[in-house]
């Protein structure tokens, strides 16, 4: 629970790149961790074992991690691809990652349930984290036993059309009222003023990627605004 604790009312900042992108590279990746640590942030969320393990040897903040696949498939909306199976599991675990992400939604699973998923988990003490859509994905993940809940996949599946490029405050709202758990705000948060109205509705933690991780997008919202 120290993990959990120390996460409240802090940032938290993915640090993720696509194997095709240019800051994939261990020493660009791992320089990243380092800078927004040195900017203030208080846990990361990476995708893969190696920036989990290396990140774990080298920082002393809270490490979340997860996996995805090397290249997004065209019906990734119908899909889980976050942390799918025990096998993606178990090489976070060996990683040393303190909490382990994975796709809660009511899609179907290519391999074992969330449940099998979330003891595998736990019997190996481990924090869990349910990567959710809607909110009766929340209830139902709270139910089963995750220690976190979190909005990643709001809007990212077919049936949680994204309804506009902002937060899913209503959602995170819903959340924290119901639930007895940290609900943390995660996906197209783009300013401070959206962080400080996540922690006013009750967000425990606020998990921020694009924003400051992924210049390709920073910069394209730029020159698409130039444009116009």
């Amino acid at each position: 629970m120290e993990i959990i604790k120390a996460l409240k009312n802090e940032v938290i900042i993915s640090v993720q790149a696509m194997p095709d992108e240019p800051l994939y590279n261990e020493i660009a990746l791992t320089a990243m961790m380092k800078s927004v640590i040195n900017g203030g942030a208080k846990g990361l969320r990476l995708a893969g074992a190696r920036d989990v393990a290396n990140a774990k040897k080298l920082f002393d903040v809270p490490v979340i991690g997860l996996t995805k696949p090397d290249k997004l498939p065209d019906n990734w909306r119908e899909i889980v691809y976050i942390t799918p199976t025990l096998k993606e599991v178990d090489e976070l675990i060996k990683a040393n990652a303190d909490i382990i992400a994975t796709d809660a939604t009511q899609r179907p699973r290519p391999k074992e349930s969330l449940k099998e998923i979330l003891q595998y988990i736990k019997s190996h003490n481990k924090l869990a984290m349910a990567d959710i859509s809607t909110f009766e994905e929340g209830i139902n993940a709270r139910e089963l036993g995750f220690d976190i809940i979190s909005t990643t996949l709001s809007g990212y599946t077919q049936y949680s059309p994204m309804k506009s490029d902002k937060p899913d405050f209503v959602l995170l709202k819903k959340l924290t009222k119901t639930l007895d758990c940290p609900v943390i705000l995660e996906g197209r948060i783009w300013s401070p003023k959206e962080v400080d109205k996540a922690f006013e509705l009750g967000s425990y933690s606020v998990v921020i990627g694009s924003a400051v991780t992924r210049p390709q997008l920073i910069t394209k919202r730029f020159c698409i605004r130039g444009q116009k």
